[in-house]
Formats: C-alpha cells, structure tokens, sequence
C-alpha cells in the first residue's frame, strides 16, 4: 500500500496517479490501493511505523518555494531516516468551483489551501471583487466542504479532479496567476540501498551548523562548490530548539554514490555538527 498526503482529489493524489503511469513505477503503484493521510507529517510516520511501503507528499512549489512541513518532517533527529526514491513534477491548475445554481456574481467567500490562495490572489481580486479567502487544510477539503449543502462558504478554488470528485460545476478554469506554476512531488520509503543512477539525480541532505557565527554558512557551502557540485535549493529551516537556531535543507544534483558528491559529504560531516541525508 502507497500512502499520501490527502484527501483524495488533491494535487499529491493527482502526481501519485501519474507517478504510478511512468516506467519502473506501474508495478510498485496500484491505484486502487492507496492511502490518503491528513497531514504530510502523519504521511510520513505512516513509512516509518510500517503502515505503507511509501508517501506522496508535495516538497516544492515553483512560486511558493519549499513545503515547510516536508522539509521538516522528512529528516527529523533522532527519527528514522526517510529516503527519496522517486519524484514527480505536475503543473497546478487551479479552477473556481461552486455548487450547481451559483453564479460567479453571487461569490462572496472561497475557501481554499494556503498555497492555492496565494497563487491565485491576483485572478480573485480582479474577477471576484470583495470576495473574501478563507484557508483549509487542502484543496479536495475545500471542496468538499463547499459541497454541503448547508456550507457557510459560497466556491472552491482546486483541481478539476476535486470539483468532479464532489458534483461541484466550474466557475472559470485556468485562474492561476502564473500558468507555468508546478509542484514538485517526492516518493519517500524506509532508508536503504541507493537507487540505481538515473543521469539526472539529486541528493537532499540537511546540515546543522556546528557553531552558529560568521561564515558558518559559507563554510558549508564552500564542500559544494570546491567540489564541483551544483545546489537546485536551499532554505534556512528553524531547529526548534530555541529561536535563532537554523539548519539548512539542501538538493543537490547528483547520485549520493557520485565521488564528487560522496567527498562534499564527508567536508559536510567535518565542519557541521549534523547530516542527515
């Protein structure tokens, strides 16, 4: 059984199904045997504690950036290791959905996920005036929820899928104010042997300064780029220890058994005081 970070409808549930398309995946990934999760940290204990072979959970978004409870529930200290087998980028297309009779006129509150009201601020301010977002733990949630028929909000903003799910009619299609937006997806299993290379791999770690002071960061940067190796992000993510304590999660191109990226670790593992990867 594959988890994933739910409801059913959401954009995780739409990259497992396309995931499970794609070619070394179809026989690891049967549709009809999936799992949703609440929240990505529960997605995610769910690979720890045994409950599913794999999580879905979303862990960037081109114009939102990193998904801050992936980033830190997917290398946790003292929890066991996740690894990364697999990832999938899906572009986001968000529609206005309402219950059968609504007009668009007639919309004065749309609930939504967080990442979906940002993304689509500009389109509601000009097509909906004075409509007020609220915001729900996913999209799917959100249009469920409008779809009671006593429901205190009037659209949804989510995916086609979820509108279909839930026998709401579109509104207006296509209102992302960026239409290159994506997410990226990771397939998150027990830690084991590396996969094979694919020639277009990266390695997530995350690095705990030693010591917080001038040119900690640099010096954790200069494993990378004495090395050769190319970072695709990297975020400061709070400890919670204490405020003001940060780690740094970091993708880097390249396979882990890559000598450049396997001598950048052993510099990282001298000058920081954690690497979880």
């Amino acid at each position: 059984m594959i988890g994933y970070f739910g409801p059913e409808g959401t954009f995780t549930h739409q990259a497992l199904l396309t995931l499970g398309k794609q070619d070394g995946w179809k026989d690891f990934i049967d549709p009809n045997d999936v799992k949703p999760y609440s929240t990505v940290q529960r997605a995610l204990d769910a690979v720890r504690e045994g409950e599913v072979e794999a999580s879905l959970v979303p862990i960037e978004n081109s114009v939102e950036g990193g998904v801050s409870a992936t980033l830190d529930y997917l290398a946790r200290p003292g929890a066991d290791q996740l690894q990364i087998r697999a990832e999938v980028v899906i572009a986001v297309e968000f529609e206005l959905v309402a219950r059968p009779g609504t007009t668009l006129d007639q919309v004065k509150t749309i609930v939504t996920h967080p990442h979906a009201a940002a993304q689509c601020r500009e389109w509601v301010a000009e097509n909906v005036p004075g409509a007020v977002i609220m915001e729900k733990g996913s999209t799917a949630a959100a249009a469920q929820e409008v779809a009671k028929p006593d429901s205190a909000f009037d659209a949804a903003i989510c995916a086609a899928v979820a509108g279909e799910l839930y026998g709401l009619v579109s509104l207006a299609s296509g209102i992302s104010d960026n239409e290159a937006a994506e997410t990226r997806f990771i397939l998150a299993t027990q830690a084991g042997s590396p996969t094979e290379r694919t020639g277009a791999d990266k390695t997530t770690l995350v690095a705990f300064m030693r010591v917080d002071r001038s040119g900690a960061l640099l010096e954790i940067l200069q494993q990378f780029a004495v090395r050769g190796v190319n970072l695709c992000r990297i975020e400061s993510r709070p400890t919670k220890t204490m405020l003001g304590s940060y780690c740094f999660s970091i993708d880097a191109e390249g396979h882990i058994s890559d000598l450049r990226l396997a001598e950048t670790l052993q510099g990282l593992k001298r000058v920081c005081k954690d690497v979880i990867y």
